[in-house]
């Protein structure tokens, strides 16, 4: 199974693509992010390979995805970390894939 993101992070203009990889439900998800953002890329090259039910929790460590995210990303309201965590999600079979969206309304 494969989850493909991609995230628009804003007034920043980064893109990034998330490809997600499973060969069987519940196993290690691969991850590949593509991205010209200098941190993100950091977190990317951290970010192999991840148990996706530790992804879709807060119990115990919580996400690595989140930990990471903590480590390298200077802007806390960054949407591709969220992004990584969906594409994990569909490529587990653990959601079906459907667009989410954040909206800045003035």
């Amino acid at each position: 199974m494969r989850g493909i993101v991609n995230v628009m992070s804003g007034i920043c203009g980064m893109i990034t693509e998330i490809r997600a990889t499973s060969n069987d439900p519940l196993e290690k998800v691969h991850l590949e992010i593509n991205t010209r953002c200098d941190n993100i890329q950091k977190l990317a090259q951290e970010l192999k390979a991840v148990d996706p039910m530790q992804e879709i929790s807060f119990h115990g460590e919580g996400p690595k995805t989140l930990r990471m995210a903590a480590k390298h990303c200077k802007h806390a309201a960054c949407p591709v970390p969220s992004g990584i965590i969906k594409a994990i999600e569909v490529a587990s079979g653990l959601a079906l894939p459907k667009n989410a969206s954040i909206q800045v309304l003035q």
